[in-house]
């Protein structure tokens, strides 16, 4: 059993403008990034400001990475799209509870499944 074409179009939709959103944020992030200014080497700051700023880039750099994340959630549900598996958990291959896909579209196991993996 399959999702008909005009769901998996919705889901596709929903995930590419998501993605879009995620890109915009990520590159807002780098460049608010305290790190990616290149006159920061040269600068004699004081040392609070030299935490400050490493702090803020440890928190960036946390944030970067979760976002990241997503972009790989998304761009893996975008292909199991194209091929035709999204829906299906990777380790049974039943199909995952649509509830669960609609809170969770880049969802890859079954709630089953991701309990089993969880432990």
């Amino acid at each position: 059993m399959k999702f008909p074409q005009s769901v998996l179009e919705e889901i596709n939709k929903h995930l590419t403008l998501e993605k879009k959103k995620i890109e915009g944020r990520l590159a807002s992030l780098v460049s608010q990034d305290p790190f990616s200014d290149p006159d920061r080497l040269i600068d004699n700051a004081a040392s609070d400001t030299e935490a400050k700023e490493e702090s803020s880039h440890e928190r960036m750099e946390a944030l970067e990475e979760e976002l990241r994340l997503n972009l790989t959630d998304i761009d893996k549900a975008l292909l199991r799209i194209k091929n035709g598996t999204y829906g299906k958990c990777l380790s049974c291959a039943k199909l995952i509870d649509t509830d669960r896909l609609a809170i969770k579209p880049t969802a890859l196991y079954c709630m089953d499944c991701e309990r089993k993996k969880e432990k």
